[in-house]
């Protein structure tokens, strides 16, 4: 029998973390299961989730939070698989960059009740008037109840300037 964790992570970005990370985990049985990782503002920070022997759970957590050997400040908590019928759907959003554009869009995920999966946004210049224009990629589980027409029109409605953009529709 094993159990998920999830892992947190954080540390200043140099070689060898990812190593030393899989090799802590491989130490223990583990089975790298997905991860998010990125480098930002020269540190790395990223989210791993990892199956584990329940015989090799503690073991693994203390070699993890070992952070002068990993270089990392990692948070560990266990995990579960919830198994939903909501429909998972891709979409962006650009616009103009402003304050407040996530707090914005999330409020709208919220009221519908979608939730967030993954989200990742950048911001860069605009090809033409070198403006900032805002964008963010999400991946979304969506209620059945709620059409993806009414999603797109609610996002719309935040601003004139937004676009959405279903890239798997």
């Amino acid at each position: 029998m094993s159990q998920h964790l999830v892992l947190s992570f954080i540390g200043d970005d140099k070689p060898g973390l990812v190593e030393r990370l899989s090799a802590t985990v491989v130490e223990h049985q583990g089975n790298w299961l997905e991860s998010k990782m990125s480098h930002l503002a020269n540190k790395f920070a990223g989210i791993l989730v990892v199956s584990v022997p329940l015989d090799q759970k503690d073991a693994l957590i203390h070699a993890l939070q070992d952070d002068e050997k990993l270089g990392l400040h990692i948070r560990v908590e266990s995990g579960d698989v919830v198994e939903t019928d909501n429909t998972l759907v891709s979409l962006s959003v650009v616009g103009n960059d402003r304050p407040g554009i996530v707090r914005e869009v999330s409020q709208v995920l919220h009221n519908l009740m979608v939730n967030v999966k993954s989200l990742t946004t950048d911001c860069e210049p605009a090809p033409m008037s070198s403006e900032m224009l805002f964008k963010t990629d999400m991946e979304l589980s969506v209620p059945n109840d709620v059409s993806l027409e009414a999603l797109e029109l609610a996002l719309e409605k935040i601003s004139s300037d937004l676009m959405v953009e279903w890239p798997q529709r």
